[in-house]
């Protein structure tokens, strides 16, 4: 397929996304369930990746605000000492990014729960994590073109958004909140 139009590489891009959702869905629900029941318990949140995952987790963190989470992005100057009771919310397409695994040991060493965000349930960071997301894509470095053929990632990084928005919507769900409950968490100093 030529993806020199817009319209192509558009096409392109649903197609591995479609594939993708479809990958999560026939996969390991328990571990879903689990990852859910971790966030919903957490008495704080933190997520932690590294550029376009990173980003793409910092989306994931404003709607867990917006449901009521307490929720920090590891980093920011704001961002306090992680403790037993919370939980570490990581993506990483190859689960083996240093200052991830890093600071998922850290979570592990004071009693905190991870949940990885990965395209491998073997790693580093999947063996610190208390439950693996496997998103089947591509890692940054792959350039073989058989887990996708977008560049750098692209795919893992794109689904960690609709992983995270996944999560949020089925947590959301759980709380019997409405849109209204949620909305006065939304930011308004823009």
């Amino acid at each position: 397929m030529t993806t020199h139009t817009l319209a192509a590489a558009l096409d392109l891009v649903s197609h591995e996304l479609d594939d993708l959702v479809d990958g999560v869905a026939e996969g390991d629900q328990a571990a879903a369930d689990r990852a859910l029941d971790l966030l919903d318990g957490a008495e704080r949140v933190f997520v932690h990746g590294a550029g376009r995952s990173g980003l793409a987790l910092r989306m994931t963190a404003m709607r867990l605000m917006h449901l009521g989470l307490d929720v920090h992005v590891v980093g920011e100057v704001t961002t306090p000492a992680i403790e037993s009771g919370d939980v570490l919310l990581t993506a990483s397409g190859s689960g083996t990014t240093g200052s991830i695994v890093q600071a998922a040991r850290t979570a592990v060493d004071v009693g905190a729960q991870v949940v990885a965000v990965s395209t491998t349930a073997s790693s580093p960071l999947a063996e610190l994590a208390e439950v693996t997301l496997v998103l089947p894509a591509a890692t940054k470095t792959d350039r073989s073109g058989t887990a996708s053929v977008q560049y750098a990632g692209s795919l893992f990084e794109q689904g960690v958004v609709l992983l995270g928005d996944a999560l949020f919507h089925a947590l959301w769900q759980r709380s019997g909140h409405s849109a209204d409950d949620l909305w006065p968490r939304h930011a308004n100093l823009e």
